[in-house]
């Protein structure tokens, strides 16, 4: 049995979510208070998330960086996989430019999903939408979920409830670099179940700091069909470099 455009949908619906920009804090929630053992209170938390979400945006000017997308898909109507390397150029303010490196694997892939994410992703740099999916009280609820001490410093874990079921937010958790007030990890899943033939969606994004900037490192999404199949999509983000940032 061929696959179809309905397939495409499944597996697009579950993962564009990864498409969204990174995550920049506005207008914290007031609901939460001060967890114990966390030196400050979610609200103090969100607000510096904000503020510095807004210095390094600022301060960030161009950078380019290489992307691996890969998809593994086992089940019905058949298996496939596919693997697509991509070069990226950003210019402020939410620019970006896609020059496709290399394909392998199936060519059905590349076509109804590799190019709707990289489609998705210029939609969701749109102002607007980066306003109605921005980290922020108009489109969150914030709950103080712990701190931890880690090797690399503390960390605030931020429980985050979404107000709409736009296709772009996600319900799960954050964790906070608590010096940077950047968000350095999240495991979520979609807002609202983006398709009835999927049965469950979790996703994993990972950022790492690069000359002062949290950037993305790493995306991981796992979806469960209806059907029996699995889909698994991994992104990873790799040859950061800073072209020009202000002080």
């Amino acid at each position: 049995m061929h696959w179809t455009g309905r397939t495409a949908a499944w597996l697009l619906s579950a993962i564009l979510i990864t498409a969204a920009p990174p995550a920049r804090a506005q207008d914290p929630d007031s609901h939460t208070t001060r967890s114990p053992g966390a030196p400050l209170s979610v609200e103090e938390v969100m607000k510096n998330v904000q503020q510095r979400n807004r210095e390094r945006a600022e301060a960030l000017r161009q950078f380019q960086s290489t992307r691996i997308y890969h998809l593994k898909y086992l089940g019905f109507p058949s298996d496939r996989d596919a693997e697509m390397t991509v070069n990226v150029n950003y210019q402020s303010p939410g620019k970006k430019e896609f020059t496709i490196v290399s394909q392998t694997g199936s060519k059905f892939i590349h076509t109804h999903v590799f190019k709707k994410l990289l489609e998705g992703e210029q939609e969701a740099a749109d102002q607007e939408n980066e306003r109605r999916t921005a980290l922020s009280a108009e489109n969150y609820e914030f709950q103080m979920d712990g701190y931890a001490n880690t090797p690399a410093g503390g960390e605030y874990i931020v429980e985050v409830k979404p107000k709409s079921d736009n296709k772009f937010l996600y319900r799960g958790k954050i964790w906070v670099d608590a010096k940077d007030f950047a968000v350095t990890q999240i495991k979520a899943e979609p807002a609202k179940n983006p398709s009835f033939w999927i049965k469950k969606t979790e996703i994993e994004h990972r950022y790492v700091k690069v000359d002062g900037f949290w950037l993305p490192l790493e995306n991981h999404s796992e979806s469960v069909i209806r059907l029996g199949g699995r889909a698994t999509l991994t992104i990873e983000y790799k040859d950061y470099v800073v072209l020009r940032a202000s002080n």
